[in-house]
């Protein structure tokens, strides 16, 4: 196998919502109080209920030069339509030779907790409900062979957050975000069991939760003056934290068949969290009087959680500590950590000295079992592989050169703008 030959499928993307979302699936009823997009001078945002929440620019930098990398909301015209337009989006996809991508949500946050904050939560559900609506039947199913839906919940109500799953599930979506420490959003923490209707119904419709870096509304600061590389380097230890704390919860001898996907956490810390959880326990369970019903948290570990990377070569390297057969591969287009459009070579780097089954489980196999999806029911295995992409998107004239999107440079106050953010999403 070559880089050309490979099939891939990135569990991690995101949209950039059009502005028109809600239009085919906001009752008539209601109309004039759906989330609106509305343009400021630094950019556009979109309001729900007297809050705002902006398009961050480093959410939507995919073919933007990185010096024009910033942190102000970020106009439709200064991104490529392939963020917001699902047509041009599989064309983006196409260029970089990825058959099939899962789009985690912007505006209402990575798990929903826009729509957490807002005082009328009867609205907020029927906002929830739409957002599904359209990401399922409208974004995710233009494109079935390409696109993997997503939803997000309700959090402010288990049971409605149940009543949900089952919804969803029977449109066939069969991925849900969650946050991955629901107690930052001032919420129960795992070590309850109010999550448990939510949990169950996961389990019982094979829905997988995904807790994505950053859905605590929170970052690992580590002091005002340091500089942005650190926060960006640090944040895949929210994926450490929340591994540690769902392990220890006792949740899945509750619900032995849920499953969790850790998403963009990256891989190669996992090795040493697995080695220090199964210490602690064998050191200290018998003062703490933690059960974990006779596994290890390592165990507990493999049975019950996938994982990501976009470029892990250490992980890759310890794929026999972390398991292989659970390890995924994303893109996280079109954020600032993408490699678009130069995916497969980025990939192929770190992966070229593994078997060809240990390659195909990691770039679409895994992913395709993960989340109950089957691109092959539409187009043949030869038409996915990168080079069969990639000759589609030249076919359609695809310019994948990095150009000015018209953007203001960042300026010296970034980082205070970046804590500054952090800051007010903490308060979410």
């Amino acid at each position: 196998m070559n880089a050309d030959d490979m099939i891939l499928i990135s569990v991690d993307d995101h949209v950039i919502e059009p502005k028109n979302m809600f239009d085919n699936h906001w009752p008539a009823s209601l109309k004039g109080q759906e989330p609106k997009n509305t343009r400021r001078e630094r950019g556009d945002v979109w309001e729900f209920q007297g809050l705002e929440a902006p398009n961050v620019g480093l959410n939507a930098v995919a073919g933007c030069p990185p010096e024009e990398y910033n942190l102000d909301p970020t106009e439709y015209e200064q991104m490529r339509p392939g963020c917001f337009d699902s047509d041009l989006r599989v064309l983006d996809m196409s260029a970089s030779g990825i058959l099939a991508g899962m789009n985690f949500p912007t505006f209402p946050h990575f798990c929903g907790q826009y729509f957490l904050r807002m005082p009328d939560k009867d609205l907020s559900l029927v906002a929830v409900q739409a957002y599904n609506d359209w990401h399922i039947d409208e974004w995710a199913g233009s494109h079935p062979d390409r696109l993997i839906p997503i939803s997000l919940m309700p959090l402010w109500d288990p049971q409605l957050m149940a009543d949900e799953i089952r919804r969803v599930a029977a449109k066939g979506c069969h991925a849900v975000t969650f946050s991955e420490n629901p107690a930052k959003l001032g919420l129960p923490s795992y070590h309850t069991e109010h999550w448990d209707p939510f949990f169950k119904a996961c389990a019982d419709e094979n829905v997988n939760i995904c807790l994505h870096i950053g859905s605590s509304s929170s970052m690992p600061l580590t002091t005002p003056d340091a500089p942005p590389e650190v926060v960006i380097s640090l944040t895949p230890t929210n994926s450490m934290l929340a591994i540690a704390d769902v392990v220890f919860s006792g949740i899945f001898k509750r619900f032995p068949t849920l499953q969790i996907a850790m998403s963009e956490g990256g891989i190669g810390w996992i090795p040493y969290i697995l080695e220090r959880m199964d210490y602690t326990y064998q050191h200290h369970h018998a003062w703490t009087g933690t059960d974990l019903g006779g596994r290890l948290p390592s165990e507990i570990f493999h049975d019950h959680f996938w994982t990501c990377f976009i470029d892990d070569a250490a992980g890759l390297q310890m794929r026999d500590l972390i398991g292989v057969d659970k390890m995924m591969y994303e893109l996280d287009y079109p954020h600032s950590d993408c490699t678009w459009p130069t995916a497969p070579e980025s990939l192929w780097k770190g992966i070229q000295h593994l078997s060809d089954a240990e390659i195909n489980k990691i770039t679409h196999e895994n992913a395709m079992r993960c989340y109950g999806f089957d691109p092959f029911k539409y187009r043949p295995k030869e038409l996915s592989t990168v080079a069969a992409l990639r000759a589609e998107a030249a076919a359609a004239n695809v310019n994948v050169e990095i150009t000015s999107m018209g953007r203001r440079k960042a300026d010296g106050n970034m980082m205070a703008d970046l804590l500054k953010s952090a800051a007010q999403g903490a308060k979410s």
